[in-house]
């Protein structure tokens, strides 16, 4: 690999230096067969050749750079080439290309790679394309077909040829450099538009072979002029297309650059008439000259092809004859602003009339300058078109609003149209709308029986059904899954809510065949109408879904319709939401412990913590309503992270005041919540750490239900607290729908038997056979088994006889705060044998 030297090519592949190697080799090689073959030729020709090649060589100091990622440039110079070409054959046109293209390198690259490959590069080109021209010249003249028409056929094709050829030369080294594959198809369409510069070059270098029959200097002079309007015309395009990709991707800083443009072009049209009407004529935007009083003065050919009419068709007309009518008032307040001052630029997007009848969509840039007489002042347009950006984004705002699948609104347009209506009902009282929101009953079994895309169809058909039953006005969205809403307009009573949800239970009972299946499905309804005086959406979604889940927790195929009882609830939910977070940030919520016992010796074992909530005004909280509350919340994780912390550390408090008691365990319930939390095992490892106690006395005490739905994010991160030592318990066992299989895979060391079944011993033998096969199934496990709820002597001797190893309940200790749980430590004694006794306080 070559790192240093003239030759810098450390960011070259391999494949890239092999090739630029090849085709320098052949370049030179072509290059010197040009010298030789032009050797030949007599002193005149000799010197016409090298005139030529110079002129070449000049027209490249003057290279036009195209904008883009990839420094490119290009000039006119091939008029002398394909001039060299016709009259000294495809040595000289060799010669030309090699000195035209050098002169650009030098001038517009510091890399001697570029300097030495693009002259080799061209110089193959023009010897390959030349060949064949002159051979084919050759013979189209001896058989007497060369006329004027043919020779501007070949010359064009030559002109394509010559520029396809140098295209892919160049273009598959900058491919190969960035070990990209190379597509001469999609290489020759990206750089297509630059064919017209050559095709431009062979038509005017045939043009002049045809006025003066041959190279003279009377081509030169002919040819100077030409060329200098075709550098022109190309530098203000190339700028006017750099200048309107920034428009598209920098708005702000676009506008002001697209501003000094304006008047940069502005400032050449008035230093040179022709070649602002060079430029005018041959740009590749639309142009147009608009007079103070709104008449088109001067169109271009590319204003006519963006519009599909002719140039002689804008002349004389009313510019707005062309603008959409919705835009017209937007243009003519840009024009009064332009007109009086206050911008010296504007910038607009608006819609032109095509004249097959369709919408153009351009981007318009103007300005005013001084015209020659008789105008004195003229407005100067600018036209691109944008219409596939504006389709694009039109497409895209679609997809925002709208769902992919059944291709409904979705819930952010639905949201937004609610919030439309809201405040139209605001202003208007005596205006009513209703919202409904269904969810179908059953859904989840046609997925899991008949496949996800049964599910899909069958919701794109219930929407279809829906979508037709409804008023155009009614707006029917999915909210996501197997939910949808409903957005009636206009209703003169709630009962017209209730007649819709009636009507939609007969629409969704005809069964909808899926995969040769007929399925019969329902939905649960929410219903809510404007009489509650809705201020956001997010209130009436609110109040849709409470009746919506109310329905959907009776009878399946009902709706509910949401009333002052429902609003009473959401009321005191709204309150309970609003003064638990209040609690909990100061510190109103506080632990209370209940005492585990060992039955059989009646010894303390450990304790299990419970929050309690006492409100300032409404007294005690039952645990099961803000538990819940916070676990809807997310509340849960702050509250269940103190829990755990405080916990801990007053058992650490407890062992280290009383140093001589054995070791105690500490229950702390977890919510599924917080189990799936990603730093649940390093906020359990960081509270034992704190505290100061072993891992072996925290036990995890986490619910059937919660451990099963959460199963699969959850094991991981109870299998890392098993491993550092902490105890897993499963709480309330028996209520929930674990399988005896699933219990010995997890990693379980506890089983507390819910106290619903501990309350049957004594009074229903069922319930007492339930909770005998318990205890036998944790026997078998190895697991230490838990009863909770012990409140009679009856129970607690029977779960003796039982064998059941530990117990909790209000006939042995009630939850008390940590102050009065701690004369439990205070009164234990250590017996001769080491184990921890207290006095049983019934």
């Amino acid at each position: 690999m070559i790192r240093s030297g003239i030759l810098r090519m450390d960011d070259y592949t391999q494949q890239a230096k092999a090739y630029w190697w090849v085709t320098v080799t052949l370049g030179f090689a072509a290059l010197a067969w040009a010298l030789q073959s032009v050797s030949q030729l007599d002193s005149s020709a000799i010197i016409q050749v090298i005139l030529g090649s110079l002129f070449a060589a000049i027209t490249g100091l003057f290279p036009v750079r195209i904008p883009g990622a990839i420094k490119t440039s290009t000039s006119v110079a091939e008029i002398f080439v394909f001039l060299l070409l016709l009259d000294f054959g495809p040595g000289a046109a060799v010669i030309a290309a090699a000195a035209e293209v050098t002169v650009i390198s030098w001038r517009t690259s510091d890399r001697w790679t570029s300097r030495i490959g693009s002259p080799a590069m061209a110089a193959l080109a023009m010897l390959i394309c030349g060949s064949a021209f002159a051979q084919l010249f050759a013979y189209l003249h001896s058989i007497g077909l060369l006329g004027a028409g043919t020779k501007f056929t070949l010359l064009l094709a030559l002109a394509l040829a010559y520029f396809a050829t140098g295209t892919l030369l160049v273009a598959a080294l900058l491919k190969l450099k960035r070990g990209e594959l190379v597509h001469p198809i999609r290489i020759l369409r990206e750089y297509a538009w630059l064919a017209l510069v050559y095709a431009g070059s062979g038509a005017i270098a045939g043009m002049l072979h045809t006025s003066f029959g041959g190279f003279e200097f009377s081509v030169l002079s002919a040819a100077a002029p030409i060329i200098a309007a075709l550098l022109a015309m190309l530098h203000v395009y190339f700028r006017h297309a750099e200048a309107e990709a920034a428009i598209q991707t920098e708005r702000v800083r676009a506008a002001e650059m697209a501003a000094a443009e304006s008047a940069r072009h502005l400032a050449e049209l008035r230093e040179s008439e022709d070649r602002f009407q060079s430029a005018f004529t041959h740009a590749a935007v639309g142009m147009m000259l608009v007079s103070t009083e709104g008449s088109i003065v001067q169109a271009n050919a590319a204003l006519a092809r963006l519009l599909g009419r002719a140039v002689e068709d804008f002349v004389a007309t009313d510019l707005m004859l062309w603008i959409h009518p919705e835009d017209q008032e937007g243009l003519r307040a840009q024009l009064r602003s332009l007109e009086v001052g206050h911008e010296s630029t504007f910038s607009t997007e608006c819609r032109c009339r095509h004249n097959q009848g369709i919408d153009v969509w351009v981007s318009m840039n103007g300005s005013f300058f001084q015209a020659k007489p008789p105008l004195s002042r003229c407005l100067i347009l600018q036209l691109q078109d944008i219409t596939a950006r504006r389709r694009a984004e039109s497409r895209l705002q679609y997809i925002a609003y709208h769902d992919g699948l059944t291709d409904l609104p979705n819930r952010t347009h639905f949201v937004e149209q609610l919030t439309r209506v809201i405040a139209v009902v605001r202003r208007h009282p005596e205006r009513r709308f209703a919202v409904l929101i269904l969810d179908f009953d059953r859904f989840k079994l046609v997925n899991d029986s008949l496949g996800h895309s049964a599910g899909d169809l069958l919701l794109v058909e219930l929407s279809r059904r829906l979508q037709a039953y409804l008023r155009p006005t009614d707006l029917l969205a999915r909210l996501g899954g197997d939910e949808f809403a409903i957005l009636v307009e206009d209703i003169n009573a709630d009962l017209e809510a209730v007649r819709i949800a009636e009507r939609i239970k007969d629409v969704l009972a005809e069964p909808v065949y899926l995969k040769g299946v007929a399925v019969s499905t329902s939905a649960s309804i929410g219903i809510t109408t404007s009489t509650f005086g809705y201020d956001a959406p997010e209130q009436v979604m609110r109040d849709a879904d409470t009746a919506m889940y109310r329905a959907k927790s009776q009878t399946q195929g009902t709706y509910v319709v949401f009333d002052s009882a429902l609003h009473a609830d959401v009321t005191a939910r709204l309150w309970l939401e609003n003064e638990l977070r209040r609690a909990i940030g100061n510190a109103q919520i506080m632990l209370h412990y209940q005492p585990i016992y060992e039955l059989k010796s009646m010894r303390l074992t450990g304790f299990e913590a419970l929050a309690r909530w006492t409100h300032p005004e409404r007294g005690e909280i039952a645990p099961e309503r803000f538990i819940r509350v916070a676990e809807e919340t997310g509340q849960i994780i702050p509250l269940g992270s103190w829990a755990l912390e405080t916990a801990c550390r007053q058992l650490g408090e407890w062992q280290a005041a009383y140093p001589d008691v054995p070791l105690m365990s500490m229950h702390v319930n977890v919510s599924g919540v917080q189990l799936i939390q990603p730093d649940f095992p390093t906020r359990v490892k960081q509270a034992i750490r704190v505290a100061n106690i072993k891992p072996s006395q925290l036990a995890i005490e986490l619910t059937e239900s919660v451990l099963v739905e959460k199963l699969a994010i959850a094991l991981p991160h109870l299998e890392t607290l098993r491993a550092s030592g902490v105890q897993i318990s499963i709480d309330d066992f028996g209520t929930g729908y674990s399988s005896f299989s699933m219990l010995g895979k997890l990693p379980i060391h506890v089983i507390k038997i819910d106290g619903s079944f501990v309350a049957g011993i004594g009074r229903d033998p069922n319930g007492e056979a339930i909770v005998a096969g318990i205890l036998a199934l944790g026997r078998t496990l190895d697991k230490t088994m838990v009863a909770e709820g012990i409140e009679t002597e009856a129970q607690l001797a029977r779960l003796k006889d039982l064998d059941c190893q530990r117990g909790q309940g209000y006939l042995l200790a009630k939850p008390a705060p940590a102050d009065v749980t701690e004369s439990l430590f205070r009164d234990a004694v250590v017996g001769a044998n080491g184990e921890t006794s207290v006095t049983f306080r019934a």
